[in-house]
């Protein structure tokens, strides 16, 4: 019956305010299934916990890769804001255009990871570059090394920095099961940052053990995630209607905003924000506005190279792209729940444990 339901919804036969309904009771449902007993749901958050302690930094990395970042890159310039920033925005006001939210953001970002000139940055899933082209722009004589497992990015991340001149940015693809082993530059960056690329790591503790290597003694870590309030959970394929881990977000998992709390082994907390989730589901709308302006053209961007297959089913552009409209439908009702009082946006603020 949900597997009827889903196939309806994405032909596009379902209107948009019965899909959001959709959405609203499975996350009602959620919700349900952690509420009942503290104790239990105390006993099930160390479970968890103790799991991602023996798991992979990562997993199914090449299906985030498909998902979303070896998407076409010509798809994200006709939905995100100017600066490609693929994460939530800040709307102080909730008056703002996306590109002035984007903007905010990345300012918040660079002032609470203490950015200044000069510094040797590493960022770890650099995404489409926002954060890293605009470090590059504010800091020009900081040496910035961006990290990402999509070479669709990369490509965009290198040619950006030629046609700016920025000459001060090292762009690498890399696995981040594979990076954090190989990469040897010790007690070498001042700051590591990195933007809702957590959400896909697994094992904070080894990954936390890594990045403690990379930092001078008066380095710190600064990291933005999307998150719970107070549940954390995998996004795993157990059902019909775990759409969202079968094609958008598999191997990822939803963080408590205490979860990486934790995994203070070799980093401690110095600092801890989090933002109220109306600024994600405003970013989210914003997005989904911006695809329903460009279908035509988001199509064709999605037809480029497009794969044979994903997930295990022929690709068809035309059902990808009302995917992604019910993606982003999702990240809104989701963020925007409870008057954003469940799922929002968390930032923290890690330094070496012995600095």
């Amino acid at each position: 019956m949900i597997r009827n339901a889903i196939d309806f919804v994405e032909r596009g036969y379902v209107p948009d305010f019965i899909t959001r309904q959709g959405i609203r009771q499975l996350l009602r449902s959620r919700l349900r299934e952690k509420s009942d007993d503290v104790e239990a749901d105390k006993a099930a958050m160390l479970r968890f916990i103790d799991e991602l302690r023996q798991s992979p930094i990562a997993l199914h990395t090449e299906a985030a890769n498909a998902q979303h970042y070896e998407v076409p890159t010509e798809f994200f310039k006709l939905v995100l804001g100017p600066r490609l920033k693929y994460s939530s925005c800040y709307y102080k006001s909730g008056n703002e255009t996306l590109a002035e939210a984007e903007e905010a953001m990345l300012n918040i970002t660079c002032e609470r990871a203490g950015i200044v000139d000069g510094q040797n940055i590493l960022e770890l899933g650099c995404g489409w570059g926002s954060l890293t082209l605009w470090m590059a722009e504010k800091f020009p004589k900081a040496k910035i090394t961006a990290v990402s497992n999509s070479a669709f990015q990369r490509r965009y991340i290198e040619a950006q920095c030629a046609s700016r001149g920025l000459p001060n940015v090292h762009v690498l693809t890399s696995d981040m099961n594979d990076f954090a082993y190989r990469h040897d530059r010790h007690a070498y960056y001042d700051r590591v940052v990195s933007v809702e690329m957590f959400e896909h790591m697994r094992n904070y503790k080894q990954l936390f053990h890594q990045i403690g290597k990379w930092l001078k003694p008066d380095g710190y870590l600064f990291f933005h995630i999307f998150s719970h309030d107070h549940f954390a959970y995998p996004f795993a394929i157990a059902g019909d209607d775990d759409w969202m881990a079968k094609h958008f977000f598999t191997g990822g998992i939803m963080p408590s905003d205490d979860l990486v709390l934790y995994f203070q082994d070799d980093l401690v907390l110095a600092n801890h924000w989090r933002f109220n989730g109306r600024h994600y589901g405003q970013t989210s709308e914003h997005w989904l506005s911006n695809l329903d302006k460009n279908k035509e053209a988001a199509l064709s961007a999605l037809s480029i190279h497009a794969p044979r297959e994903l997930n295990g089913e022929p690709f068809v552009a035309a059902r990808q792209l009302r995917r992604w409209r019910i993606f982003f439908m999702a990240c809104a009702e989701l963020f925007s729940f409870d008057r954003g009082r469940q799922w929002g946006v968390s930032h923290y603020l890690f330094k070496p444990r012995n600095a």
